[in-house]
């Protein structure tokens, strides 16, 4: 992955979490008003392993450089293993190819954000006003390559 320009002045941290990258789930609304999450045990339990995963990788930075406030621009590349029948052209590619299937990108940024709220890395993920995501197959490890910046132009 290429790594940010840690000198630049808008930089603020970056960070790594190794994982199976998983969205946020929707919500299903019970018979008695409750709102739970939805889907099987399995993938509830996933999504939760995933969330405490970003969340604990963010909490290690706070001691860094603090709760982060004001407007905020988040960078994040989420990694996934290719496919089988994929690894040849992926490989001959550098290791690493677009991921044009589930799960859906918004999804997993979402998931993303309410992580890096819940570590206390970011004051509310309502301070992201500026977001680059991707999602990529990769023949290496899996997870999010995560940066924070501050939100500018240029």
């Amino acid at each position: 992955m290429k790594h940010p320009d840690t000198a630049h002045p808008r930089f603020l941290v970056a960070f790594d979490v190794i994982g199976d990258p998983t969205p946020q789930g929707s919500k299903t609304k019970m018979p008695n008003g409750a709102m739970l999450e939805g889907g099987t045990a399995d993938l509830r339990a996933k999504r939760i392993n995933w969330r405490n995963a970003v969340a604990d990788a963010a909490r290690e930075r706070v001691e860094l450089v603090g709760k982060l406030d004001g407007d905020l621009e988040l960078r994040v590349t989420f990694r996934f293993a290719v496919p089988k029948s994929r690894t040849k052209a992926v490989e001959a590619n550098g290791g690493i190819g677009w991921k044009n299937t589930a799960p859906d990108l918004d999804k997993l940024v979402r998931s993303c954000g309410d992580s890096l709220t819940a570590s206390g890395l970011i004051r509310d993920d309502a301070r992201l006003v500026h977001i680059r995501a991707s999602k990529v197959e990769t023949v290496a490890w899996t997870g999010a390559s995560i940066e924070l910046w501050r939100a500018g132009h240029g």
